[in-house]
């Protein structure tokens, strides 16, 4: 796929109008989440849904994090997810399952986000 980076907006879902800014999300389409920093996601007032959802990491090790609902945008796409609060040390990611609410596929050559077409309906 290739490394590349975008930046996003995120708003507390529960709180409308509290937004903010996320720098050089990592676009990684083989983690299910999108991961944010805690202090980020805290400074909007976004609240844990679920706490210590265990996870797997690269290397094997399990670990648990909170997760919380938060709306995405990056350009023109847009969604609400669940999202991770990223502790000190963790990656700033953008997972399959945000790429999958957006619409959106990753274009490899151009490293960048863009429309996946129509969405399948039954």
């Amino acid at each position: 796929m290739g490394i590349f980076y975008v930046d996003c907006i995120i708003e507390n879902v529960r709180k409308p109008r509290n937004i903010t800014g996320v720098k050089r999300l990592m676009v990684n389409s083989e983690a299910e989440y999108t991961w944010i920093p805690e202090e980020v996601l805290e400074t909007i007032g976004v609240q844990v849904a679920k706490k210590d959802v265990p996870f797997v990491m690269a290397n094997g090790q399990t670990i648990t994090r909170d997760v919380e609902y938060a709306i995405i945008r990056v350009d023109e796409f847009e969604t609400v997810d669940e999202t991770v609060f990223a502790k000190t040390g963790d990656l700033k990611l953008l997972g399959a399952r945000t790429l999958e609410g957006f619409a959106a596929r990753v274009d490899p050559r151009a490293k960048k986000l863009v429309a996946a077409g129509p969405i399948p309906a039954a």
